[in-house]
């Protein structure tokens, strides 16, 4: 088989069939609808910050409740009805005019959930000149240190793990 030939045969393979087509637009309406709704709901009582898109590109709603100097940054995915439960949230509270700090990141994991918290949250603090994140590492955590590690990192924080004293932190200086 020629070069050539190699390359349409993987385009046909990518190809979809006419009823895989369906199924997708069909799911996406789904999701519109579901986003529509949950949307009202969740604006009753929080500020919606955005809409994008997590994991397998499926919908989500970005919402706030703000108190003071803490907040509570939340995600609900729009394959499923709001019913006053978010999927994923990040508690943050500001310790001064130039420093967020992440007091906890809760929800259901590889999902792509908290990736995009995390970039909402560094949107935010962009907005509102905030030159610094940072967060600690809890002795609780220290099951999955590599996984916390790798996650941080990739949004572009110093993480530095004590192994031994089973703790850390992060820090992310938007400069």
């Amino acid at each position: 088989m020629k070069g050539e030939d190699k390359v349409y045969s993987a385009f046909l393979e990518k190809e979809k069939t006419k009823s895989e087509l369906k199924e997708e637009l069909d799911t996406l309406e789904i999701q519109l609808f579901r986003m529509k709704n949950n949307i009202k709901e969740i604006a009753k009582d929080s500020e919606i910050i955005s809409i994008d898109q997590a994991g397998d590109d499926n919908w989500v709603v970005i919402y706030a409740h703000r108190e003071k100097d803490m907040f509570q940054l939340m995600l609900h995915d729009c394959r499923k009805p709001y019913r006053g439960k978010w999927n994923s949230a990040i508690q943050a509270e500001y310790k001064d005019k130039h420093t967020l700090h992440i007091a906890d990141i809760k929800g259901e994991e590889n999902q792509g959930y908290g990736s995009v918290l995390l970039q909402h949250l560094k949107d935010m603090a962009r907005e509102e000149n905030v030159q610094y994140i940072t967060g600690d590492i809890a002795k609780r955590d220290a099951d999955h240190f590599d996984r916390l590690e790798y996650f941080y990192e990739k949004h572009y924080f110093h993480v530095e793990i004590d192994h031994k004293e089973k703790c850390g932190e992060i820090i992310w200086n938007d400069t």
